[in-house]
């Protein structure tokens, strides 16, 4: 199974945000991947994940800037303690809502590295795309 598509039980979970945390509220996103995590960390608008080659990580480039967190979720997460998130962009299930309150362990402070960044041409397709689609946030999935 490919890291952050579906719902992998032996997988940590992990989180980005831009404040300082030790308990996640209900409701919250996390994911089973860490880049996707770390995306998250920097606030983007848009983002990109292209699905890897075999044995390969998914690629996940965005238009975020702002320094962030990285955290993993410090317990166990079970079968009702999370769900996919509704957004339409979701059909692969690498994004999940929590249902309850979760600890959280620190693992590093992120900052947007060049290999992450979106170019000005990326950002205009999927400006654009975005528009077509009529939707204020846009995530883009291929595979």
């Amino acid at each position: 199974m490919a890291e952050g598509h579906d719902r992998d039980g032996g997988s940590p979970w992990y989180h980005g945000s831009q404040q300082r945390l030790t308990t996640l509220r209900a409701g919250s996103s996390v994911t089973q991947n860490s880049d996707v995590a770390k995306a998250f960390s920097h606030r983007p608008s848009l983002m990109s994940m292209t699905q890897p080659e075999e044995g390969e990580q998914w690629s996940v480039r965005h238009d975020g800037t702002t320094p962030g967190y990285l955290y993993v979720v410090a317990e166990e997460i079970g079968a009702g303690d999370a769900r996919p998130h509704p957004h339409p962009v979701n059909l692969s299930r690498w994004e999940w809502l929590t249902n309850r309150d979760v600890k959280l362990q620190f693992i590093e402070e992120t900052h947007v590295t060049d290999g992450e960044k979106l170019t000005d041409d990326q950002i205009a397709e999927l400006r654009r795309r975005q528009e077509e689609k009529g939707e204020e946030s846009f995530a883009e999935s291929s595979g």
